[in-house]
Order: structure tokens, then C-alpha cells, then sequence
């Protein structure tokens, strides 16, 4: 299984780049994860409706873009279907069963993700209805992933 972690942005604390770090480290052992980061838009200060979804169109475009050819893209949407960790695991393990070898998880920037990025994606996840940074974000999605293949292997990571 291969994973992609498509984000806007740079993590710029360190706390979270160490956090992230540490978990594909330890997805290495059961999936080739690679995370792949663009650049924000720049949005002006005092922005319309208009200004913004041009902007996030502009995003979202960049991003698609991204996405690797034949990966099912599974979009972090507060909109999105919740799961649980034991939910999220076995639908990482239907994919796999059912042949599907790469997946990618992309996470929007501080404004959200356009109508067409939510279009193409084959799943919109959410983790809440609360809303989170982009940032803390690709943390808790690194450590998600992770729980998810431990709760497939029995092991004991999950109580």
C-alpha cells in the first residue's frame, strides 16, 4: 500500500513536524507514506465570497494536480462522513482487499477546499465537526493512518 498525504502549506512549528515525523516512521513498516506539501494562495485582507473561491479554485486546481494517476483520493472535509478508528481501519482494509494500491488523504488550506477538489474526491472524511488548523491536521491524520493499520493487525496499539 502506498499513502500520499496531500497538504496546503508548511508545518512551521516544530512540535508538529516532530509529531508527524514520528508517525511515518513508524507507517513505515506497513505502508510506503509520502507527504507532499504546496504553497498556500495568497488571499487579500479584506476578501469577497468571489475572491475567495477564485482562490480556492485556484488551490484546488494546484492540488488536483497532485494527486498521483490511479491513487483514490480521500478528502478531509469538516462536511465529510465521520468515522471511528475502527471504521477508518476497515475501510483502509476493504481498499486493500479490493485492490486499490494507493491512496491519497489531502487536506485543504486555512480557507477549505473548492467544490471540485470535494467533486473528485472518491471519499470526504471528517475527524469533527469542530475545526482544526491545517496544520494540527496532517498530525492527527499521520496518527489516525497509523491506529488504523495496528487495528488491522490486531496489534496492540488500540485498547
Amino acid at each position: 500500500m502506498k499513502i500520499t498525504i496531500l497538504a496546503v502549506g508548511k508545518l512551521k512549528e516544530k512540535y508538529l513536524r516532530d509529531g508527524v515525523a514520528e508517525y511515518m516512521k513508524r507507517l513505515a513498516p506497513f505502508a510506503k507514506i509520502e507527504c507532499i506539501e504546496i504553497a498556500e494562495e495568497k488571499m487579500p485582507e479584506n476578501f469577497s465570497e468571489a475572491e475567495k473561491e477564485k482562490t480556492l479554485t485556484r488551490e484546488g486546481e494546484r492540488l488536483l494536480a497532485r494527486v498521483p494517476e490511479g491513487s483514490e483520493l480521500i478528502v478531509l472535509d469538516v462536511a465529510g462522513k465521520a468515522f471511528s478508528s475502527e471504521e477508518l481501519a476497515s475501510h483502509l482494509g476493504q481498499q486493500m482487499v479490493e485492490g486499490t494500491s494507493h491512496l491519497t488523504f489531502l487536506i485543504g488550506g486555512a480557507f477549505g477546499i473548492s467544490r471540485a477538489v470535494r467533486k473528485a474526491a472518491k471519499l470526504r472524511l471528517s475527524f469533527s465537526r469542530m475545526t482544526f488548523t491545517h496544520q494540527m491536521m496532517r498530525l492527527l491524520l499521520a496518527e489516525q493512518i497509523y491506529r488504523a493499520f495496528k487495528i488491522m493487525r490486531g496489534e496492540k496499539y488500540h485498547w
